[in-house]
């Protein structure tokens, strides 16, 4: 998925770096202070959720956007509530990460599609967003 993902990103970004774990992504994130960061949830050591944490801890202004399987309401409300900025279904993915990380990078917050069906209503976060599609 991370191959798939970063060809997709490739496209339009320059990808500065590829963590597979949840401890290698807060050491690349903190390294390299990308505009950007795009990471999966579900990692092999870890939460991506508990990475975001680390590294806005750190680094509070860091962009993140989450791609995942996870459409959970409290999971989804758990990332924005962390300051993560982006959230793609990975069902998603292939139309709208790219607009969602153009998104991000505007200052405003995405949430794709299929998890705004999740949710199921607007929220108090996204009112007065860009938020796309």
């Amino acid at each position: 998925m991370a191959k798939a993902l970063q060809l997709l990103l490739a496209e339009e970004f320059e990808v500065i770096g590829v963590a597979m774990t949840a401890l290698a992504l807060v050491e690349v994130a903190i390294q390299t202070a990308p505009d950007v960061i795009v990471s999966d949830i579900t990692m092999p050591d870890g939460s991506g959720l508990t990475a975001a944490a680390a590294i806005l801890a750190r680094r509070p202004d860091t962009r993140i956007v989450l791609v995942t399987v996870q459409d959970h309401q409290e999971v989804i409300r758990a990332a924005f509530d962390l300051g993560v900025r982006g959230y793609v279904l990975k069902s998603d993915a292939g139309d709208e990460l790219v607009p969602a990380v153009r998104s991000v990078l505007a200052g405003a917050r995405f949430l794709s599609s299929k998890a705004r069906l999740s949710l199921g209503e607007p929220t108090d976060w996204d009112r007065g967003e860009q938020i796309q599609p």
